[in-house]
């Protein structure tokens, strides 16, 4: 069974200028943007500005040059954020959810970056 990308899906519309978004970075195969309801004080989107559904769909149908985009904007975007601890940022959580069990909402492969306080345990047990 193939990946199944829903067009109609909110970043999708993003990415199509059908609903706005304060831009952060774009290149010429990613996106990055402020999330309309932030968990902490800096939570940027990143996304890929092709139809993939999820990283393992990316990671098997992005092109090289699509890959190695996107991994830059990400790398850029936690720099321009100034969330990176060697340019004496305190950290940041980096998270993408994928499917049934990881709770994957908008079904486009998306990172949220996270930070501007400590984040607390990452996952509840």
């Amino acid at each position: 069974m193939g990946y199944q990308y829903d067009r109609e899906n909110i970043f999708a519309k993003i990415l199509r200028k059908e609903i706005p978004s304060e831009t952060v970075h774009e290149t010429k195969h990613s996106l990055a943007f402020k999330d309309i309801n932030p968990a902490a004080p800096t939570h940027i989107l990143i996304i890929p500005k092709g139809s993939y559904v999820n990283f393992d769909h990316f990671g098997s149908d992005a092109s090289e040059e699509e890959i190695i985009d996107f991994n830059q904007t990400v790398t850029t975007v936690i720099q321009q954020a100034k969330l990176d601890p060697n340019s004496n940022g305190e950290g940041y959580r980096l998270i993408t959810n994928t499917g049934l069990n990881g709770v994957q909402e908008v079904p486009h492969l998306h990172f949220h970056l996270l930070g501007g306080r400590n984040m607390g345990t990452m996952v509840v047990r």
